[in-house]
């Protein structure tokens, strides 16, 4: 199940009224610092000139690399947690469905995550959010992200399964991957979510992931991960 920090997005402080924030985007920064068309792909080695209007690239251009592995993938048993692109974010939006994607991504949170990114272009970071990719398959199953910046070194996490995946163990191990992964930040040190007290599925993820309880707020539930 989807925690709330991802599903209910106005529960955490950065994102509050972000869907109001957006507005035209003329020109954007690529990764190496240079002016391009906000229309034009991020990556600098594509040829595509930007017919696609708005901020992101043609989700077409890089899908036939997905499978390539990055730098910043972080790779657990049965897993590869990969950070968004500017162009798998324009492919959610745009509906334009991938052979990467299970039959039933992306679910309603990660379209809201997708959404986001051009208000929030630090979840695109190291330390934000990602797609959650089955090694077996190579297929996208869920995403889970960091909601960069932490707040007095505590950093909110949130994550989601595909319901084809349910029940496999995926969402605790990645949610466990990327909270080790975030304290390797010296500006972290605690991984926090919040949870439902109806949602026990959940409340489970996060136990198996090795997160403690620490707080309770009505109906609420906070957990921590800490070194």
């Amino acid at each position: 199940m989807r925690c709330p920090a991802l599903e209910g997005l106005a529960s955490v402080p950065q994102a509050r009224g972000a869907r109001d924030h957006f507005g035209p985007v003329t020109r954007e920064v690529d990764e190496y610092g240079r002016r391009r068309p906000s229309s034009a792909c991020p990556f600098p080695d594509c040829a595509d000139t930007g017919a696609r209007p708005g901020p992101f690239p043609r989700p077409e251009c890089h899908v036939s690399s997905f499978r390539t592995p990055t730098p910043h993938d972080l790779t657990t048993d049965r897993l590869v947690l990969r950070p968004w692109t500017r162009a798998e974010a324009a492919a959610v939006l745009d509906g334009a469905r991938q052979p990467h994607w299970a039959d039933d991504f992306p679910a309603e949170g990660d379209g809201v995550v997708a959404g986001l990114f051009e208000g929030f272009p630090a979840w695109l970071d190291t330390y934000g959010h990602r797609l959650i990719i089955e090694r077996d398959s190579g297929l996208v199953v869920g995403s889970t992200g960091l909601f960069w910046p932490p707040a007095d070194g505590t950093l909110e996490i949130g994550y989601g399964i595909v319901p084809s995946r349910r029940g496999r163990g995926y969402a605790p191990e990645a949610a466990r991957a990327l909270a080790e992964f975030a304290l390797t930040s010296t500006d972290v040190r605690t991984v926090s979510a919040t949870v439902e007290l109806s949602n026990p599925p959940s409340i489970r993820v996060l136990e198996k992931a090795g997160f403690e309880w620490y707080e309770a707020d009505g109906d609420l539930l906070r957990f921590r991960f800490t070194e």
